[in-house]
């Protein structure tokens, strides 16, 4: 009962681990409410694009607020979905263990 218990363990941590993985294959747009700043990042928040409109280049200060509002954005929509993905596979692999169930 132990080892079919590591096993099964052991095989929600591979789960686990590629699910880590396909996070960095999920993207997440963002933008600010007016469009003029768009940014992508992966689901693990790595940031892979921004798209800035000329207008903003005017106003270093303006450019600044826009990439921390809109960044703030996406990375918390970034970890949100790494989270609940993460969370979902993890309690799909947990074995059933006596008295564990207190954690669910």
């Amino acid at each position: 009962m132990f080892g079919d218990m590591m096993g099964k363990l052991k095989e929600a941590q591979e789960k686990v681990e590629a699910t880590k993985k396909r996070m960095n294959t999920v993207m997440v747009d963002e933008k600010s409410n007016d469009g003029l700043l768009k940014v992508t990042l992966t689901a693990n928040r790595e940031l892979k694009s921004i798209d800035i409109d000329d207008s903003l280049l005017e106003d270093k200060e303006q450019l600044e607020d826009y990439l921390i509002v809109t960044l703030n954005k996406a990375i918390a929509k970034a970890t949100e979905i790494n989270e609940a993905e993460i969370a979902a596979v993890a309690k799909e692999g947990m074995p059933n263990i006596p008295g564990l169930d207190m954690f669910k």
